[in-house]
């Protein structure tokens, strides 16, 4: 009885990474003009995305400049800014995107390791 519950745990957690893998993730990326710290978290984020989500994500870089309606829509504080609209919950990550472990943890796209 005890390997069925096991094996349907495994089974049950395999669907699940499997669902993960194709799970469609939607980002904003918040810019404030056309600066080095913009463009270094511009070269972060794709450069994160194209290594971890092959395929699976939307990037939209706004320019809060140039949009600055859609930056008071989302209250937008700071630039750069991140936001993961989808999968679910919604996240936001503030500062220049260097930190790449604090990033792929954030998305949920691997665990956070213990210390």
């Amino acid at each position: 009885m005890k390997n069925n519950k096991v094996s349907s745990l495994e089974k049950a957690l395999t669907k699940k990474a499997k669902e993960m893998d194709k799970q469609k993730y939607v980002l904003k990326l918040y810019v404030a003009g056309i600066t080095a710290q913009s463009s270094a978290a511009i070269e972060n984020i794709t450069r994160i995305c194209d290594e971890n989500l092959k395929g699976r994500y939307d990037l939209q870089i706004i320019d809060i400049y140039q949009q600055p309606t859609l930056a008071k829509g989302e209250q937008i504080i700071a630039a750069p800014t991140l936001i993961k609209k989808l999968p679910l919950p919604l996240r936001r990550f503030i500062g220049n995107m260097a930190n790449e472990e604090k990033i792929i943890v954030g998305l949920d796209l691997r665990p956070k390791e213990e210390k």
